[in-house]
C-alpha cells in the first residue's frame, strides 16, 4: 500500500499563452501516481519579484528553462525523494533552503514555484481531495472576477497607456452569474467596437485593443456595452482598471503619453476625476514601484472611495507588504504565486494583508498555461477577488472555468459579489 512519498520529481519545457518556454513540473509518488503543475511568466514585472531560471542561450531568446529542468534533476529530487507528500510547509521550507538566496536566483522561482505547485497536486490526489480544499486557511468563498476585457500598456500595442480596464460584476448572486454578466457585456463591446470601425483583435490576456488614445473615450465604450447587455453600472457590474505605472515612470514624472508628463499629485487628479464620473471602485498600480510617497498620498485621498491595490509595489513579499501596512501605502494587494515561489510563502502574505483589514486579489499573469491552480488558491484562502483575463481564451477560461465547477460541486460555498466592497471589511 501506498505510503504517500515522494518517489519522482521531473521538469519539462512546455510553453505559455505568449508562445515563450515555460516549465512544467511532474512529482510521481511511490503508488505510481503521478500529478502535474505548470508555471505562469509575467511582461509587466516588478523589479523586486523572486528570479525566474532561464538559459540564457541563443535559442528561445535566451528563455529556454533547460537549466530549471536540470536543476530539479539534480538538486531537488535528491533532496525531497522519500519525502511524505502531505507536508507543504516543511517540503516548501526545504526549497527555500536549497535555494539559500533572497530573491530565489539560484534555483529560480519558476523552478521552485513549479515543484511546490506539482507537490500540492500530488497530495491533494492522495488525499482524495480538491486542491483547494487542502490548502484551506480560512472560510472559503467564490472570488469574483475581474475581468480584463480592454488591453493597452505592454499587454497590447493599442497605445492606451492604462494596462487593463476590468469589469467586475459583485451584483452577480453566483459565480455562474457573474460569468454570464462578464460574457454578455464583452460580446456586447466586441459588437460595439465593430459597429464604431474599432479592430476587435486581443491582447495577451484576451481583452480586446483597439487604438483609442482618450481614456475617457474607453469608459464611455464600457458603460455603454454594460447597458447594452441590459445591466447595471456600478450596480450589477463595476469598472476596475489596471495602470502599471511603472511603465509610465521615467525620472520623477509619469510620461502619460509623448507629450503630457505628470507628477504623483498630478496623476492622482486623473484618478479623482474618473472615480468622480465613472463607476471605478478598484486601481491597481496606480503609482510606480519605487513611488512610496506618492502610495501613501493615493490612497490617503482615494482610499475610502475605491480599492487602491499595489501589485509591482508589493510583489507577494511579506517585507513589502509589511511596509505597505505600517504606511498604508495601498488598502488592497495583488496575489502571484510565481512572484514569491511557494505555496506556503503566498498563503503566509495573504493571511498578513486580511489580518491588516486589506483586501486580496488572486491574480494570473500575462504568460499564462492551462494550469489551474489559482483559482483553487484564491477559494482556498478566502480571496474575495480573482484576476484571470478576459472571459476568453483557453488559458484565462481555464481558471473561470474551474471555479464554475467548484461552484457546481460545493453548494456550500457562498459568493463573494461586493462584500469586499467596503474597504477592511471584517473576514
Amino acid at each position: 500500500m501506498s505510503q504517500g512519498v515522494i518517489h519522482d520529481i521531473r521538469g519539462f519545457q512546455i510553453f505559455d499563452s505568449r508562445g515563450w518556454p515555460s516549465l512544467a513540473v511532474e512529482v510521481t509518488l511511490d503508488s505510481g501516481a503521478s500529478a502535474l503543475a505548470q508555471v505562469p511568466a509575467g511582461a509587466s514585472t516588478g523589479s523586486h519579484e523572486a528570479r525566474e531560471m532561464r538559459d540564457g542561450t541563443a535559442e528561445f531568446s535566451g528563455r529556454g528553462v533547460t537549466r530549471a529542468i536540470n536543476l530539479i534533476k539534480e538538486v531537488i529530487r535528491p533532496r525531497l525523494y522519500g519525502y511524505p507528500i502531505n507536508q507543504q510547509g516543511e517540503l516548501d521550507r526545504l526549497l527555500i533552503a536549497l535555494d539559500g538566496t533572497l530573491d530565489k536566483s539560484r534555483l529560480g522561482a519558476n523552478t521552485i514555484l513549479g515543484v511546490s505547485l506539482a507537490l500540492s497536486h500530488a497530495a491533494a490526489q492522495w488525499l482524495k481531495i480538491p486542491l483547494y480544499q487542502y490548502w484551506q486557511a480560512r472560510t472559503m468563498v467564490l472570488p469574483t472576477p475581474q475581468f480584463n476585457v480592454i488591453n493597452g500598456g505592454m499587454h497590447s500595442d493599442s497605445g492606451i497607456p492604462v494596462q487593463e480596464f476590468l469589469l467586475i460584476p459583485g451584483g452577480a448572486s453566483s459565480f455562474a452569474e457573474a460569468m454570464r454578466m462578464g460574457t454578455e457585456v464583452y460580446h456586447a463591446l466586441k459588437a460595439r467596437l465593430q459597429d464604431g470601425g474599432y479592430r476587435t483583435a486581443v491582447g495577451d490576456e484576451g481583452g480586446f485593443a483597439p487604438q483609442i488614445r482618450e481614456i475617457d473615450e474607453v469608459f464611455q465604450l464600457l458603460l455603454q456595452s454594460i447597458e447594452d447587455a441590459g445591466l447595471r453600472p456600478g450596480l450589477d457590474l463595476a469598472m476596475g482598471i489596471d495602470v502599471a505605472a511603472n511603465s509610465l515612470r521615467e525620472g520623477s514624472r509619469y510620461h502619460w503619453t509623448s507629450s503630457v508628463q505628470l507628477e504623483s499629485d498630478q496623476l492622482v487628479d486623473h484618478y479623482a476625476e474618473w472615480l468622480r464620473q465613472y463607476p471605478v471602485i478598484s486601481l491597481e498600480d496606480g503609482l510606480a514601484e519605487d513611488d512610496w510617497a506618492g502610495w501613501a498620498y493615493l490612497t490617503q485621498r482615494l482610499g475610502q472611495q475605491c480599492q487602491i491595490v499595489g501589485d509591482d509595489i508589493f510583489v507577494t513579499h511579506p517585507k513589502l507588504v509589511s511596509r505597505g501596512i505600517h504606511d498604508q501605502s495601498a488598502n488592497a494587494v495583488l496575489i502571484k504565486l510565481n512572484q514569491i515561489g511557494t505555496v506556503t510563502e503566498t498563503k503566509e502574505v495573504v493571511a498578513m494583508a486580511m489580518d491588516a483589514g486589506w483586501n486580496t486579489v488572486v491574480s494570473h499573469r500575462s504568460g499564462e498555461t492551462s494550469d489551474f491552480s489559482l483559482a483553487d488558491l484564491a477559494v482556498a484562502v478566502g480571496a474575495r477577488q480573482v484576476k484571470s483575463g478576459a472571459p476568453a481564451r483557453g488559458e484565462r477560461l481555464a481558471k473561470y472555468n474551474r471555479l464554475l465547477l467548484i461552484e457546481a460541486h460545493d453548494s456550500r460555498l457562498p459568493y463573494a459579489g461586493w462584500s469586499w466592497g467596503k474597504v477592511g471589511a471584517d473576514d
